[in-house]
């Protein structure tokens, strides 16, 4: 039973750790993007009332 559960984590563990660093990343890049296009759709506004 512990063998099984060691191996489980052995075969699963590092997957899902490099998954979920790789999502942090992603949603610290997804949160930039949507600052970039908030402040881009701002500025087009801008330009459109002149």
């Amino acid at each position: 039973m512990m063998e099984d559960f060691l191996i489980a984590i052995a075969n699963y563990g590092f997957p899902i750790i490099i998954a979920v660093y790789l999502l942090v990343r992603m949603e610290q890049k997804l949160e930039k993007l949507e600052t970039a296009i908030n402040e881009l759709n701002h500025n087009i506004k801008k330009l459109c009332e002149k």
